[in-house]
């Protein structure tokens, strides 16, 4: 059994690297960067692809220099150590593009769509490359690999539900649908990105500020759930421009007036859950998200069926699916 792994969160933008202790499920050390998937293969395009360089051994070059600069943080080294990596660089733009896997998918990843790459002279490593997942309608790429961390930590503790609604909060927010074993079917809510397009490049962008939404005052909170309970009474392409009214006949502080837009988003992504009210609900928020939606739950009386996972948790999922997925995956090929 392998006793350390190097988990590779390598998304669009974002890239982190953590050595965990596979056995408990300790990170030892971490590092991360602006180096994601998208600038890495603009960096093969204009850089390596000229130069005869394959786009795989690229990106091994890249990984290898994070590799480096987390073995001079940790102060030990790391030749040998497997690397598992998520997100985006299994996708067209990535290491290499794999097809995702499909559901139903076995919430223990052991259907998993993985490449395994054999450690080279100059890249002391295997790396294991993790695929996402597809439905008929929608695709992920790393959520997939959080859901099996997370379905670990529940069943270690004995919370497990056996039918679930797991929602994990970000950019284009994840509602995941668990049965039993399985994940049976996911939706995808582009909440955040709209939420900046809103705030930062529309005629509303005059009417909010977004500078200041750590500190929340009573007056702020109550402003957001006024968004909440608006998304669930009037179309949201009509209830958007109720910022701008709201701006202009002085009814809303600037600041208040952010909050209440993101009332009305996170209301909008909420709101059909309250039509699947035999499911369970487990809220996986990082620490920057987890106040307002468990605000807007709490508003749409959701939070009593609701299980919250705590924010550091969260942060650790990703790398425990991934330990998960190595192992499972490797019991794979040795039962061969």
């Amino acid at each position: 059994m392998v006793n350390f792994l190097l988990c590779c969160d390598w998304g669009t933008s974002f890239f982190r690297l953590r050595l965990m202790n596979a056995s408990d499920y300790q990170s030892l050390g971490e590092i991360h960067s602006q180096t994601g998937i998208a600038g890495t293969f603009t960096g093969w395009q204009t850089r390596g692809a000229s130069r005869g360089i394959a786009r795989d051994h690229f990106f091994r070059q890249e990984l290898k220099k994070q590799i480096d600069r987390l073995a001079e943080k940790v102060a030990m080294p790391l030749d040998g150590i497997p690397v598992v990596i998520s997100g985006m660089a299994s996708s067209s733009i990535g290491m290499e593009e794999l097809p995702y896997a499909t559901l139903p998918f076995a919430v223990d990843g052991s259907q998993a769509s993985v490449r395994h790459f054999d450690a080279q002279a100059d890249f002391p490593h295997e790396i294991m490359l993790i695929s996402g997942v597809s439905s008929d309608q929608d695709v992920m790429r790393g959520e997939e690999t959080q859901l099996v961390g997370l379905i670990a930590l529940l069943q270690l503790s004995g919370d497990k539900p056996q039918e679930a609604i797991c929602i994990f909060p970000g950019t284009h927010s994840k509602h995941m649908a668990i049965q039993g074993d399985q994940l049976v079917g996911f939706d995808t809510y582009m909440t955040g990105e709209l939420f900046s397009l809103m705030a930062q490049q529309s005629i509303l962008k005059d009417s909010v500020d977004t500078s200041l939404l750590a500190h929340l005052t009573d007056s702020d909170k109550e402003a957001f759930r006024r968004g909440v309970r608006r998304s669930g009474t009037s179309p949201i392409l009509n209830s958007l421009f109720t910022i701008r009214t709201n701006q202009l006949f002085d009814k809303l502080t600037k600041k208040q007036n952010a909050l209440y837009l993101s009332g009305l988003l996170i209301g909008t992504e909420l709101n059909p859950l309250l039509q699947q009210d035999n499911w369970s609900l487990v809220l996986c928020s990082g620490s920057n998200l987890s106040i307002f939606y468990e605000l807007a739950l709490a508003e749409l009386n959701l939070l009593h069926r609701t299980i919250t996972i705590p924010p550091d948790i969260i942060d650790l999922v990703a790398s425990i699916g991934q330990i998960n997925l190595f192992q499972n995956q490797t019991a794979k090929v040795t039962a061969k």
